[in-house]
């Protein structure tokens, strides 16, 4: 907390005022704020595509990351997964804002496939295969400093979600 503190430059007074339920509260709400940019920035990824597939949506969303490390190194990864790791054990109400984190990406994930003509009795678990496997590729990908998880994850998951797609 001291360090959010300081790097907001703000009277410790502020936090307390703001965050009144602590560090729990102060996790609790940046851990939803991801959730929501994660599911805007889907939206941004399918309509920058000139032809959306379902492989080029997830190869759209892992770049992403590509070009973060790429240009800012491996500090720095998914907030979901160092919440998770750091402090859902620790915490039932923090692993339920989480989940529900993870939830509100995975649906416009699942939508955007649907659009693209996936079936809906296929596309939740799709969505949720491309965020696990772009999570996994996030933390090897820190672990070696090396984007080559990434480009994996896209190359090899391509095949199988445009496949999945029933209609051209």
């Amino acid at each position: 907390m001291r360090d959010v503190v300081e790097h907001a430059e703000a009277p410790r007074g502020s936090l307390q005022h703001y965050f009144p339920g602590g560090k729990e509260q102060l996790v609790d709400e940046a851990v939803a704020w991801a959730g929501s940019y994660a599911a805007r920035r889907v939206r941004e990824y399918a309509e920058a595509l000139e032809d959306p597939t379902p492989g080029k949506l997830f190869a759209a969303m892992a770049r992403q990351w590509r070009d973060e490390f790429t240009r800012t190194g491996f500090a720095g990864g998914c907030p979901l997964v160092a919440a998770t790791a750091d402090s859902a054990a620790a915490s039932e109400r923090l692993r339920k804002s989480v989940g529900a984190a993870f939830a509100a990406w995975q649906a416009p994930v699942a939508g955007e496939l649907e659009r693209m003509g996936v079936p809906e009795r296929r596309s939740g678990t799709l969505a949720l295969l491309m965020l696990s496997a772009l999570e996994g590729a996030i933390v090897l990908a820190r672990a070696h400093h090396d984007v080559a998880p990434l480009d994996a994850v896209a190359t090899e998951l391509a095949p199988v979600l445009d496949g999945a797609a029933t209609r051209a």
